[in-house]
């Protein structure tokens, strides 16, 4: 009934916004999210309250068990220690889970270890144990009954704030303000609050993690007065890393009259100051706050604008709801990472100002291949606003972002990504100062560090001249940025640029052995590390980044046509490319990583997400239906464990929603949008700059898989793809399906 009604508040939101049909329509959209797909198995999503890209994902925290904690929250687990407002989504490390609040009664307390096995009591934590049946999650809010002490939560959140709501049973009633323990991946440094008056704190959160040197301020206003409790100890020594032993504070509330306490919070990375006054532009200035409904109601349209970008007939409805659940996910980062007046923290640590606003949770080494592409189709404003922040990162620290998290660059996984998103967005016009584009890229691909210095002086890396590992995949890797770089030096008219990084990105012919047929560690030499076992796949340990030869064989996005000619011709590529998937063989040893297997293809992580798509450029548009059929169709479930990977920030996601569509941007540096198998009947994509593009596949079904002709505003199509520019001029694409090969 609860969940009925929140519905119809929010239907009649939307109709009010928009109209009584197009109220209908968004409503139903929102109601095929689910955001639970993910959180079982290694999906490693968020759970809880946000706006699409917004700062705060305020939502349940618990213990970290092992890698699937990532996010801070796993269907598996039944405890909670609090509801925090920072999360990462996807990632395969953890960190963040900053500023947390655990409601409570306080004659009622609790206590759980806070390490992994939860035998060891040296450290604990107030906890409670988390029904899922009693939890209600949907896009922009979160509700939970903790039966344990009584208490009702609900959770929502703007860009930069959120908004709980806890309704206690008792007389006496507590909430425990805890910025130490955070999830468990991170060591808090340093932490401070104060009391500014009988309703409201102020402090920060300092750690040491994943991000190096990771601040978060708040400032918190409490719809009641309450008074400084005991310290709840964590830990009964001090870190080496802490200026003194964790403790969290208890807040001790009167709710004998009112069971009530509203918490409203607002976060920044720059001060306390800028964390008021992110809550007041966002939830209202003091003595005019708005209500809890109200900002649950702009967080759920937001959602619903977000996710009605893309109006679609689904083959069912189960793929429905994989689908948006999907678009959802691809949406919850990059973050908004400066205040409501532009500030934010460099990668230098000095405060700047971007009146764009600045970005930060760039998981680019994932997010290149699907995500982006599918941003500069919904998200081209936001796409230049990336842009940006690419480039402010790079005059902060000299080359531009690798995996970048609050602030600090981490320098996670191989390769120079931000070169290959940035030539993406300077050649489809989303960025337009092209020369200081160059120079960003050029100095990011110069640097001598990560394997770059080898390239530079032997024109790719060998193993037995570093103590580089996994070399193979950073090539591979680099020569795709050194493509991008060659691109936008074209673009810029610098020829001789060009030249040098067009010659750098045919790199991997190195590492092609025609004998074997596959990507291997080549020697200074020119010679072939021995012994070889394509299966091998030793995460960190090896020549590959979380895959083996059978995977990285096909890491040539930008230059099919010149990895099918290392084969001999078509055919052989052929013949190779379809034992890929029939393949069987042992990893070797701890591959967490590799997942979601198809013969060797390996869906569960990134670097082979293109690979289905090198059968159009082979020729074989019915092979590429086959093979992105059957990923979505057996990869792909509307339950927990509905993702065979890490969702890797929206990544695993934005691959399906491209793919459903029918399709899939292959070469990642502007490259044409390939037309595969798509898995709905009918899709419309309202587009930023007013126009329409359209797919239809009226006949499409589970059987009928492969295209049998293509149209595209009505004229034939003689080769399965568009190119950005179509697409976003708007038209229709239209599919004529069948069951049979063509």
């Amino acid at each position: 009934m609860k969940t009925r009604h929140f519905l119809l508040a929010f239907l009649a939101l939307a109709t009010v916004s928009c109209g009584l049909k197009k109220g209908i329509e968004m409503s139903k959209i929102l109601t095929q999210v689910d955001p639970t797909i993910g959180t079982g198995g290694h999906g490693h999503v968020f759970v809880g309250a946000n706006v699409p890209f917004g700062m705060v994902q305020a939502g349940p925290q618990q213990i970290i068990d092992a890698w699937d904690w990532c996010s801070g929250y796993h269907e598996s687990d039944t405890l909670v220690i609090g509801f925090s407002h920072t999360h990462l989504s996807g990632t395969g490390i953890g960190d963040l889970g900053d500023i947390m609040l655990m409601p409570y009664d306080p004659s009622k307390k609790l206590y759980t270890s806070l390490f992994m096995d939860r035998k060891k009591q040296e450290a604990k934590h107030i906890y409670a144990h988390l029904d899922h049946s009693k939890e209600l999650v949907m896009p922009g809010y979160y509700q939970v009954r903790l039966d344990d002490y009584g208490v009702n939560v609900r959770l929502s959140a703007t860009t930069r704030s959120a908004i709980h709501e806890y309704t206690f049973s008792g007389d006496q009633s507590a909430i425990l303000l805890d910025l130490c323990s955070g999830i468990g991946w991170d060591i808090a440094t340093d932490w401070a609050f104060e009391q500014t008056d009988a309703t409201h704190l102020q402090g920060y959160r300092r750690s040491m993690g994943w991000a190096r040197d990771q601040i978060a301020y708040f400032y918190a206003e409490f719809s009641q007065p309450f008074t400084l409790g005991e310290k709840e100890l964590l830990t009964a020594e001090k870190t080496p890393y802490a200026r003194e032993p964790e403790s969290a504070q208890a807040l001790l509330f009167d709710t004998a009259k009112d069971k009530k306490v509203t918490v409203r919070v607002g976060i920044s990375p720059v001060s306390e100051a800028g964390a008021k006054a992110n809550l007041d532009a966002e939830q209202g200035a003091p003595g005019k706050r708005v209500q809890f409904e109200m900002i649950q109601g702009q967080a759920v349209y937001a959602w619903m604008q977000a996710l009605g970008k893309i109006e679609i007939e689904p083959l069912d409805a189960t793929q429905g709801k994989i689908f948006y659940t999907a678009l959802y996910h691809s949406m919850i980062a990059p973050a908004l990472f400066s205040d409501s007046d532009g500030n934010y923290r460099g990668a230098d640590g000095q405060v700047y100002n971007s009146p764009a606003g600045q970005y930060t949770i760039y998981s680019l080494w994932d997010a290149y291949r699907a995500a982006f592409p599918l941003m500069t189709i919904l998200e081209p404003a936001r796409c230049r606003n990336f842009a940006e922040s690419f480039m402010n990162i790079y005059a902060q620290q000299g080359k531009l972002p690798v995996w970048h998290l609050w602030g600090n660059e981490t320098d996670c996984m191989v390769g120079n990504p931000g070169v290959i998103i940035l030539g993406d967005l300077v050649k489809k016009g989303l960025y337009t100062d092209k020369k200081a584009a160059l120079e960003a890229m050029v100095a990011s691909e110069m640097k001598e560090e990560r394997g770059l210095e080898f390239i530079k002086q032997y024109g790719y890396i060998p193993y037995d001249k570093s103590e580089e590992v996994e070399t193979v995949a950073k090539a591979l890797e680099f020569a795709i940025a050194d493509y991008a770089v060659a691109e936008t030096a074209a673009a810029v008219g610098d020829s001789q640029t060009e030249a040098q990084f067009r010659t750098r990105s045919r790199l991997y012919e190195h590492y092609f052995d025609p004998e074997t047929q596959f990507m291997r560690a080549a020697a200074a030499d020119g010679s072939f590390r021995e012994p070889f076992d394509p299966f091998r796949a030793l995460h960190m340990r090896d020549d590959y980044t979380e895959g083996n030869a059978w995977q990285y064989t096909w890491l040539v996005p930008h230059d099919a046509e010149g990895l099918i000619r290392l084969f001999g011709g078509r055919e052989p590529f052929l013949k190779k490319l379809d034992a890929l998937f029939k393949a069987e063989g042992d990893l070797g040893g701890s591959a967490a990583d590799v997942t979601g297997m198809i013969g060797q293809y390996a869906h569960g992580n990134e670097p082979v997400h293109h690979v289905a798509y090198l059968y159009n450029i082979a020729g074989r548009q019915d092979r590429t239906c086959e093979v992105v059929r059957n990923v979505m169709d057996s990869l792909y479930t509307a339950t927990p464990d509905g993702l065979c990977g890490n969702e890797d920030v929206g990544q695993m996601s934005a691959w399906y929603v491209l793919s459903a569509l029918g399709l899939y941007q292959m070469n990642p540096v502007g490259g044409d949008f390939q037309i595969g198998s798509p898995a709905v009947k009918k899709a419309v994509i309202h587009l930023e700059n007013g126009n329409t593009f359209t797919v239809l596949a009226p006949a499409n079904s589970k059987e009928n898989i492969y295209v049998k002709s293509m149209k595209f505003n009505g004229e034939p199509l003689s080769e399965p793809h568009l190119t950005y520019a179509q697409v976003m001029d708007g038209g229709t694409l239209e599919l004529e399906m069948t069951a049979e090969r063509p």
